[in-house]
């Protein structure tokens, strides 16, 4: 079965106060970080608001998307990213500022999905929920209809008994907000 995979990199960074995706994170920046979790083999898209993160979707094969419109909040770029894969069947959702996130983890989550596809696969830590998560093809209408700053999260809530999740540990989960958390999780890791 054909997944797709959307990585979201259309954000503000309003408490990161610049475009975090081009911060340093152990000599690499946090969105080449992202974009070399998605598994090979996966149908991708980079969604984002800026030029100088789309000009990497080619270098990674992976097809660019311009959001035009960020202050519309994420679901604009969840519907501009699956709109483009709505023959695939199932999505992924990776979020572009979770540095420690390891392409291992994503492909377990990816082989827990092909095993269960009429479910909802999340990323978890201690059964607390995260990112990335990779939702079948019957929620597309849900995800499509989504409106203002709202994600996979609002569909999921709706569904818990459709949710299976894969454990892992806490840091790969750490998404990066403001320079202090990027601080704080840097000398954790």
């Amino acid at each position: 079965m054909k997944i797709g995979c959307v990585v979201l990199a259309a954000g503000n960074a309003r408490r990161f106060g610049s475009n975090k995706l081009q911060v340093q994170v152990d000599g690499e920046s946090l969105i080449r970080r992202a974009l070399e979790t998605v598994p090979s083999g996966l149908v991708t898209v980079l969604v984002s608001q800026y030029p100088e993160i789309l000009s990497l979707a080619g270098e990674y094969g992976f097809e660019a998307v311009l959001n035009d419109q960020p202050d519309l909040g994420l679901s604009r770029s969840v519907r501009l990213g699956l709109e483009r894969l709505t023959d695939c069947g199932g999505v992924l959702f990776l979020v572009a500022d979770q540095p420690w996130l390891k392409r291992d983890s994503v492909e377990a989550l990816a082989a827990l999905w092909a095993q269960h596809p009429a479910k909802i696969a999340a990323m978890a830590h201690g059964g607390v929920r995260g990112n990335p998560c990779l939702f079948p093809a019957q929620f597309y209408p849900e995800l499509l209809a989504l409106n203002g700053d709202r994600g996979g999260s609002a569909v999921i809530r709706n569904h818990e008994a459709d949710l299976i999740l894969l454990e892992t540990d806490a840091l790969e989960l750490t998404d990066i907000d403001t320079p202090e958390a990027l601080k704080q999780a840097g000398s954790a890791s």
